[in-house]
């Protein structure tokens, strides 16, 4: 079955950086669009970067120019790094499997999700 585990995360000052990772497994990967979403307390969740089956990206405005999302298919591993955190970034982040190649097409398997605070 699909899974998808995720690692980094954290406390961290604003200004800083972190990266997740998200190990999958249960399907093919390179033939998957694959999103990190995240919720902060009290939001509905939100979409913030995608990556196509074939490398192309979505950000969503928020984090443009701050977070890049890639992928190793070889490996199974999607990441995000993220950089120049805003405490508005504080969220639970979640990776998550697309339902194709595009990551218009909608996603429908998360991860545990992982904290990241920023602290102001």
């Amino acid at each position: 079955q699909v899974q998808l585990v995720e690692s980094g995360g954290g406390l961290v000052q604003a200004g800083g950086s972190l990266r997740h990772s998200c190990a999958a497994s249960g399907f093919t990967f390179g033939n998957y669009a694959m999103g990190w979403y995240r919720q902060a307390t009290g939001k509905e969740r939100e979409l913030v970067a995608a990556i196509t089956s074939g490398g192309s990206t979505y950000y969503a405005d928020s984090v443009k120019g701050r977070f890049t999302i890639s992928r190793d298919n070889a490996k199974n591993m999607l990441y995000l790094q993220m950089n120049s955190l805003k405490p508005e970034d504080t969220a639970v982040y979640y990776c998550a499997k697309g339902r194709g190649s595009s990551w218009y097409m909608g996603y429908h398997y998360w991860g545990q999700g992982t904290q990241v605070t920023v602290s102001s």
